[in-house]
This record gives C-alpha cells, structure tokens and sequence, in this order.
C-alpha cells in the first residue's frame, strides 16, 4: 500500500495537470506501478495521455455499477484479478497473454505491444462483437483478397518505368502499400523475428513487428482479431469525446473517393458545428439531444446512444457502423443495398467478377440486404434527423438522395456502356481481355466518374452538404465531362 501511495504522489507531480483525483491511483495494480516508474520518465506523454483518461481514474466494478444508459462498459463478467484496479498498462498490455504470438518477456512481465480488439472486449464485449460485424473491421482483407480492386491498388501505387519504349508498372511495396491504402484499411501484423535494442535501462530484446506501425479500421492483429479500436479512439486515453469528433473520422473519410468530411465541414450542419463545438459536451454517455449537443457530427448518425432530455432512445449504440444505413452510397462501380455479411471478399457477381453488382448495374442481391432490411436502416436514420427536423423535412431528404442515387447510377451505366465498347472494339485492353480495367489514360476517366465524381454527389446528398460538391466540385459537371470525354474517344478511334 506504501508503494501505490507513493506511486499515487509520483504521478500526481509528473502529471499534475492532468485532471485526474491522486487518491485513484491508489487502486494501481502492482504490475501497472512498476510500468509508470519507468515510462513516466521514458515516455511522459502517452502517461498523461492514460492519466487523463476514464480507464486511469474508475476500475471495472465500479463502471459496473453504472445503470441503464450510463453504463460504458458492456462485458456481464470481469475477471475478479481485474475489476478492483484501474484500468492500466499491465492490465492491457498483459491481457490475453497465450493468445499473443507479439507476446514477450519485458522487465519480469510477459505483456505485448500490440492492445487488439479481443482485449478490449474483455470489458467492452458488446462493441467488439458488433465491430466483429462491421464492414470496417474486415477492411484489410475485403481490399487485398478482391482481384478487381487489387488492379486498381497495382495501377494507383505501383513503381512506374519506362524501358525499351515501354512503360512498366511494378507491384506496390509492402512500405508503399502500409503507407496508403493500408493506412486505413489496416495491416496484417506479423512477428518477424526479436531483436535488441539499446535503452536507458540497458540492452533489451523486443518483437520486430511486420506492418507496424498501424491503426487501421481493419487491422489483423497476432492474436487473429480484427480491428484497432485506436482507430477511432486514440490511445492512451481511448476518449469518448475524440472519437465523437468528425475530425478523426476525416483520417480516413476525406475524399475524392469517400468525400465524407469535406462534404461535411461545408454543409450546414458543419457551418453550426464549427461555431458552436465549444458549448458541446462531447463526452456524456448517454449522449442526449438538446441538452448535450443540437448539432450532429458522424457518430450522432453512425454510432452513439443518442435520448432525448426524457431518457427515450432515439437510437441505441452500435459500432456496427451501417445499422443505420440502407444504401452502401460507395460505388463499386454502382451504389447499392449494403451487403448482408462484413466479409465481402467471397463476393461474385453472375459474371463472376468479385463486385456487388453487375457491371450493368443491377445489384448482386443473394449477397445484398433486402427491401425491407433497407427500409429498417432508413427508419432508424430518419428517427435520428427527426429529432431535430420536422418529418416533412426528413422525408423530402430522402427523396431526393434515393433521386440521386438512381440518377448517378443511371450516369455510371451510361459511362460504364462507353468503355465496354472500347474494350470490345480493342481500343483499350481490360476485362474482356482478362487486363487490368484502371492502367490507360481512359480507364482512369472511366473510373472518376463512379470513384470520385457519383461518390462525391451521393455523399453531397446524403449529407445535406448541397452547393459546389455537388456540381463543380468533383460533382455532376466532372462526372459529365468524363462521359464527353469516354464518348469522343470512341467516336475518335472506333473501328468502322
């Protein structure tokens, strides 16, 4: 007790602008104890980072005798060794330990570097479960096992040369593929081998990890989970609050492909946000409309509990993140219903191509949710807008985002009947010719118009982001200027 008292002191005056109570870190577990001695003076910002963080100041059974919708923390039963102590290094980075191929002997411990989703799930077995169910958490392999898009990563991110009056495309780098679209979708983390490095306490031996650094939605983790939850809540404090900002959800939902944020941040919703995010409370749980917040951001839709001031559900939490979406609005090539399972790499199309729908745009529906599965997830958006909208306005905004969602699809056909009529007359090598659709000049302008122009515009209308996204940003004007341009092509160079 003498040494936790004494740690408690340490902290405090290490970290003394954190805003956490010094009598908590009473209820430091020993093993936690002895990683603060050390990384308080290695690393001070990840523990002030932890020290102002809900796991550094509450323990388990405490958060466990939270009720109803305040509750954060889902498991029905903690481990008895972990619900008395705060939540901490060790209880972390040494949780799980036989199932953590990263495992390692560390200072008398055996911990591991890489926290994955199964061990957060010991607390938080509710979320994991639902993210497990997400088309995020499975985002690494539904990029790297699809042969279509794999075409377009090898033509985006290859090493070009020219040789011998060639050009030549040479696969992407793992580095090269880490740092892009990796970035996002998640490595796959592997143990390479141990190495030693020289610290301020001596020689040490540590894992060499494959593919890390990493926080990516789909990230495969040693222990075979999938996901980062620092993804979306960045360690060490995993806030609440930061993972409520649209600011974090801009890391990977940026644009032209998925324009999400920046359609956002114009939109009027954005425009109140900006200026009234300082009279938020971002970290309230359950998060309650009126009175927390008036102004939406990302996971106001997506993802929180959100009840009104009389403690009634407007809409429960989920971090399976398309509960409360009817249409997948990415088009690849085409909008569509959103598929029935996360794992979508095992998709095939009656052509047999690994897409969701046909090329011709109707949709692949044995893999697809049904009419009325879509009409549930409109319902359940539409009760979140009508906490703050009328039903009159909720209901005309989704008259027109299904418009355009039939009308870029309409466009897309009409772009996508153009370079199949190139590739069948031969003047550009792709699908029918068993080659990669992306790697001529117009291939690419048949791929802006559903990756980035019909995307732009779908996000524009789902969002209420209205004005220049939609027309002359990356909007209508540029997806019909590619058609102009397919079309010129063909009339140009077609065989008579």
């Amino acid at each position: 007790m003498l040494k936790a008292m004494l740690i408690s002191c340490f902290l405090f005056t290490v970290v003394g602008n954190a805003s956490v109570n010094p009598d908590s870190l009473i209820l430091v577990s020993s093993e936690t104890e002895d990683c603060l001695m050390c990384h308080s003076a290695l690393h001070p910002g990840i523990v002030a980072s932890w020290n102002k963080s809900l796991h550094a100041s509450s323990t388990p059974a405490g958060s466990m005798k939270k009720e109803g919708h305040a509750r954060r923390i889902s498991s029905p039963k903690i481990d008895e060794n972990l619900k008395n102590t705060v939540v901490g290094c060790y209880e972390c980075h040494g949780l799980n330990k036989d199932l953590h191929p990263d495992a390692f002997e560390h200072n008398g411990y055996t911990i591991h570097t890489i926290v994955s989703s199964g061990d957060c799930a010991v607390c938080h077995q509710v979320e994991e479960m639902q993210y497990r169910d997400n088309l995020m958490s499975r985002a690494h392999d539904n990029l790297m096992k699809n042969s279509v898009y794999m075409m377009l990563v090898g033509s985006v991110n290859g090493g070009y040369s020219f040789l011998n009056q060639k050009m030549h495309i040479s696969p992407p780098n793992d580095h090269t593929l880490a740092e892009s679209c990796l970035y996002c979708h998640g490595t796959k983390i592997s143990i390479t081998g141990m190495a030693k490095r020289e610290t301020e306490y001596g020689d040490m031996l540590f894992p060499v990890l494959g593919g890390w650094p990493n926080q990516g939605v789909g990230r495969i983790n040693p222990d075979g989970t999938l996901g980062s939850c620092s993804s979306c809540h960045p360690r060490h404090d995993f806030s609440v609050a930061t993972a409520r900002n649209p600011y974090t959800c801009s890391e990977c939902h940026k644009g032209p492909d998925v324009p999400a944020f920046k359609v956002y941040e114009v939109s009027k919703h954005g425009n109140i946000f900006n200026s009234s995010k300082s009279s938020m409370n971002m970290s309230s749980v359950p998060w309650v409309i009126g009175l927390d917040f008036t102004i939406p951001t990302c996971a106001t839709c997506h993802v929180s509990l959100i009840v009104d001031e009389t403690g009634t559900v407007l809409a429960p939490r989920s971090h399976r993140f398309n509960d409360r979406l009817p249409w997948r609005l990415f088009g690849v090539p085409y909008a569509h219903p959103h598929p029935l399972n996360a794992d979508v790499s095992t998709i095939k199309n009656k052509a047999g191509l690994p897409l969701p729908v046909e090329l011709t745009g109707e949709p692949a529906s044995d893999w697809l949710i049904n009419k009325d599965e879509q009409v549930r997830r409109k319902n359940a958006m539409q009760r979140i807008c009508n906490g703050c909208h009328s039903s009159s306005w909720t209901d005309q905004h989704f008259e027109r985002l299904d418009n355009t969602i039939r009308e870029t699809n309409a466009l897309t056909l009409t772009a996508t009947l153009l370079i199949s009529e190139i590739w069948n007359q031969k003047l550009a090598s792709g699908l029918p010719q068993n080659d990669n659709p992306f790697d001529e000049a117009i291939e690419r302008d048949w791929t802006k118009v559903w990756l980035f122009h019909a995307n732009s515009i779908r996000f524009t209308s789902a969002m209420a982001g209205g004005g220049d996204n939609g027309v002359f940003a990356d909007g209508r004007f540029q997806l019909t200027e590619q058609i102009v341009k397919l079309q010129e092509f063909l009339s140009r160079y077609k065989k008579q």
